[in-house]
């Protein structure tokens, strides 16, 4: 951006955490009903934001007991936002509390923000921490019997999609900012510009096609577009958006959940995008229980079929980028999580001692039985809960996550911030609102009454 605006410089991490935070009071606190739930809310989102400068802060000065902090600190605010997501259904009345901004004012803001953060994700440099998922990638996929350093390269990055760990990470925001004119890795990044650029062309429409998805849910289902607005220049807003931008493994499969909404009316589509989501980061797996329990009385065939075609197209292209058996199983084994029960080589929250390892297993056993239960539990499942309760699966997925649990908030923050602002959709429904056929009808009247989309 310096480039084009004259002495333009990054507003760093800390001083973005101040001002979003201040933004987000002034546009959306509610000061006639200072105890309102969107109150609570506002503050629940921005406890997140110390958590994750700790964590930066400590990873950029080596300071482990800051970082360790930063982790607890995002773990203890995770419960509490879960808490309020298992709330949600119970919560039948839905005061609109529009934004203290027109909707003019707030799509200019939004797509503002929008231009800022894409503009850093173009003028990114590569730090050399963004290739080791690369390198690992790489080393896996050449070796027919993958030694434990190049799986721990990879796994770091993981699991999920192996092509998917061919794309660097990207710093569009760093905590220590270095006055350095030349970078010294320039010529080793010489044979990566491709990848580099895919990398930045995914992470941009990742989050186009977010900040579009939840307009668009807004629009559509909810019947108010200032809403998804609203929603919208909110996660633009917010300082992990800015911070971690460029981030391919965060904003990809955050695009694809959100999607999967906007199309919750089409099971077949909503059921392929669940199944890219699950193929491309695992942990999506754990939604199903959820999703064929929504459409467990219309629709389960279609979503089902729209899962298990993309997952069985997934593990097919693994075959044609594989040079041997052996690393077509490591690489089936990285896409559908077996790495991610590992107890050795933590990083993040399981790493620091303070709690033994083994106490994952545990917690992903709680995870699952939680997430089971929802098959069951809301026995009426609406859009409004099928939001709020994949977003707390998607929460709970960070407490077991063995490296950089509590970060990877693009997975649930969208899903998040569309629980807070929706209306009562207690009659969207399957029943209510999908088609009795595989080809899907512009609405449905059921008992004389035309249902909303």
């Amino acid at each position: 951006m310096s480039e084009i605006l004259f002495q333009y410089s990054k507003v760093p991490p800390t001083t973005w955490v101040y001002l979003s935070s201040l933004l987000t009071i002034g546009l959306y606190f509610k000061f006639s009903r200072v105890w309102s739930v969107r109150n609570l809310d506002l503050i629940g989102l921005i406890l997140l934001a110390p958590g994750l400068l700790m964590v930066e802060y400590g990873l950029a000065n080596s300071d482990v007991r800051v970082e360790q902090g930063g982790y607890i600190w995002l773990f203890a605010t995770g419960v509490l936002l879960m808490i309020r997501l298992l709330l949600d259904p119970i919560m039948v009345r839905r005061p609109l509390l529009e934004p203290n901004l027109t909707a003019g004012g707030m799509t200019f803001l939004g797509v503002s923000l929008l231009i800022f953060l894409l503009a850093n994700i173009v003028n990114s440099k590569i730090e050399p921490d963004d290739l080791v998922g690369v390198k690992g990638a790489e080393n896996v996929q050449a070796l027919e019997a993958p030694g434990p350093e190049e799986e721990q390269a990879l796994a770091t990055h993981g699991p999920g999609y192996p092509l998917l760990h061919l794309l660097p990470s990207l710093s569009t925001q760093a905590l220590m900012i270095e006055d350095t004119a030349v970078n010294p890795r320039e010529r080793d990044l010489r044979r990566d510009r491709v990848r580099i650029a895919t990398a930045r062309t995914m992470a941009i429409l990742s989050q186009l096609a977010i900040v579009a998805g939840m307009v668009l849910i807004g629009y559509r289902h909810f019947n108010n577009i200032r809403t998804g607005i609203a929603a919208a220049t909110l996660y633009l807003l917010l300082p992990y958006t800015a911070q971690l931008t460029g981030r391919v493994d965060h904003a990809l499969p955050a695009a694809l959940l959100v999607w999967a909404v906007v199309l919750y009316r089409r099971p077949m589509l909503a059921g392929i995008f669940i199944g890219m989501a699950i193929g491309a980061i695992y942990y999506p797996v754990f939604l199903l229980p959820l999703w064929l329990g929504f459409y467990w009385q219309r629709g389960l065939l279609r979503f089902s079929v729209g899962v298990a075609l993309t997952l069985v197209i997934s593990v097919a292209s693994l075959a044609f980028i594989s040079d041997s058996p052996a690393t077509f199983w490591s690489q089936v084994q990285q896409m559908f999580g077996w790495t991610s029960l590992a107890t050795e080589d933590l990083q993040g929250f399981w790493s620091f001692g303070i709690v033994d390892p083994a106490f994952r297993y545990p917690v992903l056993v709680l995870l699952g039985v939680f997430c089971v239960s929802l098959a069951v539990w809301p026995a009426q499942k609406n859009l409004g809960t099928l939001m709020s309760c994949s977003a707390a699966v998607m929460l709970g997925t960070q407490f077991w996550h063995p490296n950089g649990g509590g970060l990877y908030m693009a997975w649930y923050l969208p899903l998040i911030l569309l629980t807070v602002f929706r209306p009562n959709l207690e009659d969207r429904v399957a029943l209510s609102v999908l088609g009795e056929g595989w080809f899907p009808k512009r609405r449905n009247n059921v008992g004389g009454i035309v249902q909303a989309a």
